[in-house]
């Protein structure tokens, strides 16, 4: 298993990648919604929130699960704000 410092970084990395595509397609790509990438860009800074504080706040009796449950749920936010970034310009 990755040391929590790893898997924070991860988390980082991913939802700073995915806020730069947002950010790409706001600006470059025309006819694509503002306001709707407005939202999708606070909600992946809400999932990185999120996701860092379940991190940090791990539970102590079943850390297996935790995990397990926990990159599920990230995958899952994952998968949708890529949708959501996909609709943008549609």
């Amino acid at each position: 298993m990755a040391s929590r410092r790893e898997l924070k970084k991860n988390v980082n990395y991913i939802a700073g990648e995915l806020f730069a595509e947002c950010v790409v397609c706001s600006l470059l790509i025309p006819g694509t919604d503002k306001q709707k990438a407005d939202d999708v860009m606070a909600k992946i800074l809400k999932m990185q929130d999120e996701f860092i504080s379940r991190i940090s706040h791990t539970e102590p009796g079943n850390v297996k699960g935790f995990y397990k449950k926990f990159r599920s749920d990230f995958n899952s936010n994952v998968v949708e704000i890529i949708d959501e970034i996909e609709k943008l310009n549609k």
